[in-house]
């Protein structure tokens, strides 16, 4: 057994001060530790999923991060850490507890994915070992860590085994006091005309100068429309892990204080991962800007209905702690929610449109690795 600072201060020492995750009682002192101690950070993610997105979006802006979780969890991260941190070749540093492992009593629903957590590593090809458990392999284990995460540039397993870590006093808050109902606004009208979804994504391009934002795009024709409108080396692409697009925002506009990050969503995107609103809510910084673009469809599968016409996301984000959080159906919201100025924490913006896309809409034929590396270089930062 060790003390949680055994780990986490060598981690430390090796740029490690970010940590996001969702709790288990084997990540306890850990998670106290990191919440405890004022010059680390510790992100309370709604899932393992946007644990996993939040963490490869610090390390694109050159922050490490750890992303920590239970193993019953670790469906949740799969999309991401298959379609996003394998894809994009994004490194973190996992922390994955192993209930149910063989030969341990643990409760039922724990006993299978106990019995394939490490063959479900192996799946994924993400390299593995057993958390260590003596203060003397820590060091090791993390070098071991590094050295794969700095030649392959993905991410690499340890797994926490039952009474690896000594208890660790909560002695203070993680969470920041955001307030809810803040400034919501706007109002849909009935119209027979709503904007196209290229005539807002212009309107993203030219209130985003290369110098001054980032600007990330959800998975299916929003991503390839904005390609296909005017590749630029501020813009990054995603390709998979469907509704991770805003909790990868919020890793990178944390990391890169000093530009606007502009995430933009899908209704059928934000619905599957809605929690991560109250996550961006709590922790987003003012530089942070969520747009939903919302066309009741999944577009890009056949126009299939969602039932974001029976959701205000302008009041749930309100309610959820943005600063501001606007609606409407014309475009001008877009330029008042990029343009204004809220130090209290992240803006967003619901904005419907009508479905549909361009014609002969291309591919981008830029890899995501390339797009993931080119915006780095943008930016100015690197990996560990």
């Amino acid at each position: 057994m060790i003390e949680a600072d055994s780990f986490i201060e060598p981690a430390r020492e090796l740029g490690f001060r970010d940590y996001t995750g969702v709790p288990c009682s084997f990540l306890t002192p850990f998670i106290n530790y990191v919440i405890n101690d004022a010059s680390l950070n510790y992100i309370s993610s709604a899932n393992e999923g946007d644990a996993v997105a939040t963490a490869a979006g610090l390390a694109l802006g050159g922050r490490p991060a750890v992303a920590m979780m239970q193993n019953s969890g670790l469906g949740n991260a799969v999309s991401p850490l298959t379609s996003l941190t394998w894809v994009f070749r994004i490194p973190v540093l996992l922390i994955c507890t192993h209930r149910g492992a063989p030969g341990v009593n643990d409760e039922p629903q724990h006993e299978l994915m106990g019995r394939i957590t490490g063959d479900l590593f192996d799946t994924m090809r993400i390299p593995r070992e057993i958390f260590p458990s003596e203060p003397d392999l820590v060091r090791p284990c993390l070098e071991r860590a590094m050295e794969y995460m700095r030649n392959e540039q993905r991410p690499y397993a340890l797994i926490m085994e039952k009474g690896t870590v000594a208890p660790t006093a909560l002695r203070a808050n993680s969470i920041p006091s955001r307030p809810h109902g803040a400034d919501e606004k706007g109002s849909f009208q009935s119209r027979a005309d709503l904007p196209t979804r290229r005539a807002v994504l212009e309107r993203v391009i030219a209130m985003t100068p290369p110098g001054e934002s980032i600007v990330l795009a959800t998975t299916g024709y929003t991503g390839r429309e904005l390609y296909a409108l005017g590749d630029r080396d501020n813009q990054l692409y995603m390709v998979g892990s469907m509704g991770c697009a805003s909790s990868l925002g919020l890793g990178l506009a944390m990391a890169t204080p000093d530009r606007t990050v502009v995430v933009i969503d899908g209704d059928g995107a934000a619905l599957m991962r809605m929690g991560n609103l109250a996550t961006l809510g709590t922790y987003g910084p003012a530089n942070l800007v969520h747009i939903l673009l919302d066309n009741g469809v999944h577009d890009s599968t056949g126009a299939q209905a969602t039932v974001g016409p029976n959701v205000d996301f302008a009041a749930v984000a309100a309610d959820c702690g943005y600063a501001a959080a606007l609606r409407g159906d014309d475009v001008s919201v877009i330029d008042e929610v990029i343009a204004r100025d809220d130090n209290g924490g992240p803006r967003f913006a619901h904005i419907r449109i009508e479905s549909g896309t361009m014609d002969n809409l291309p591919r981008p034929d830029i890899t995501p690795e390339q797009v993931a590396r080119r915006l780095m270089r943008h930016m100015g930062t690197a990996f560990i």
